[in-house]
């Protein structure tokens, strides 16, 4: 008997329990949403929308990142979800996202970012949660340190705090 037709049907198995689990909804939050998702996403929870609460945000991959910041006086430990992970999670099909904190600044932000670096969408600074007067909820934090080439201006621009929404387009 031959392995290659049961190597085929295997390999159809995996791809096919791959895909289940990829287009898996996401589940909705069950406390306060800190980050809401919307644009060109295939894995709504509510509505059009992806609806994140802090305990869905932990779930995700996530990074530390111990970096200087151009706003804070020396090093700090940011913890949180890798962007790229927010992105697969919800689905993500674009090119761009445009970032929006809760006082209307927005910036936008090239995918490829998130492919090049571990951007994180940090929830915490130095082991506690960020306060809104903190930067908090939700921070971009590029790894400053560890690529020197990030410190310019249009990265800056990039590291939006106090993050409540994102559009993917």
């Amino acid at each position: 008997m031959s392995l290659r037709p049961v190597l085929a049907v295997i390999v159809g198995l995996v791809a096919a329990m791959g895909a289940a689990v990829e287009a898996a909804p996401l589940p909705s939050p069950s406390g306060e949403v800190l980050l809401t998702v919307r644009g060109n996403i295939s894995r709504p929870n509510v509505g059009d929308e992806a609806r994140f609460d802090r305990a869905m945000l932990d779930r995700l991959a996530s990074r530390s990142i111990v970096t200087t910041t151009p706003w804070h006086p020396g090093p700090g430990r940011f913890e949180g979800p890798l962007f790229s992970a927010l992105l697969d999670a919800v689905g993500a099909n674009g090119s761009e996202v445009r970032v929006v904190a809760l006082n209307g600044f927005e910036a936008s932000i090239p995918i490829s970012d998130f492919e090049r670096y571990d951007v994180i969408l940090a929830m915490r600074r130095n082991g506690q949660p960020m306060p809104i007067r903190d930067f908090g909820p939700l921070f971009v934090v590029y790894p400053f340190d560890q690529h020197p080439e990030l410190r310019t201006e249009a990265i800056r621009f990039r590291s939006v705090w106090q993050v409540n929404r994102i559009f993917v387009y």
